[in-house]
């Protein structure tokens, strides 16, 4: 055909170009600053439910606070509630995780490195990651296998994390934190199995 022009052949020097040029990030060439995204939540499996930012201290734990302790929590609500509870900013509470009853479903509500409101003591609440758990503490039926299991994954995990022992020591109930007035996770809440299921995660 009439006006086409030949493409000109690739020498090794142009491809080597090229390809040097493809590694070369886009931001370089665009003037602006390549800023790192954060991962939406810190636990893998977890759904990023967050809670209002009136309910919890921004922080950047571990470097402010150590994280020694994982708080074991009841909601005394339901799921739904609990997560709408935490969105809610005159309520003044949120903790980091709630799972769910019925498959163990988990949210992350507030960040790991933020300091969540859950443990009612402040020096607690710098130091520890809040675990919720759907369910009331004179009702067994909500403690499910499934809650069990994925809670104990959860709590594994953070204990990787943060280097927690898992033990009794160090993953508590909520009434065993100085100053508490409440009784959760309460006395139908199965700590031996629960810190068995840990260990094995």
């Amino acid at each position: 055909m009439e006006g086409e022009r030949t493409a000109p052949v690739p020498t090794r020097r142009r491809l080597l170009k090229g390809a040097a040029l493809a590694t070369v990030p886009l931001t370089l060439f665009s003037g602006t600053r390549a800023t790192a995204r954060p991962r939406a939540v810190d636990y893998p499996s977890a759904e990023w439910q967050p809670a209002s930012t009136a309910n919890y201290t921004p922080s950047s734990r571990p470097a402010t606070y150590p994280v020694d302790h994982v708080v074991i929590h009841v909601t005394q609500e339901t799921y739904a509630d609990t997560l709408a509870i935490f969105r809610d900013p005159s309520r003044q509470v949120s903790a980091h995780y709630v799972v769910r009853s019925s498959d163990g479903h988990v949210a992350q509500c507030v960040r790991e490195a933020d300091v969540a409101w859950h443990a009612g003591n402040w020096n607690y609440n710098t130091r520890s990651i809040g675990i919720e758990h759907e369910g009331w503490v004179d009702r067994p039926e909500y403690f499910t296998d499934a809650l069990y299991e994925q809670s104990a994954r959860l709590t594994a995990a953070i204990c990787a994390t943060y280097g927690i022992p898992r033990d009794r020591t160090h993953i508590i109930a909520h009434h065993e934190v100085p100053g508490s007035d409440h009784t959760d996770p309460g006395p139908l809440w199965d700590w031996t199995r629960y810190i068995r299921l840990v260990n094995f995660a």
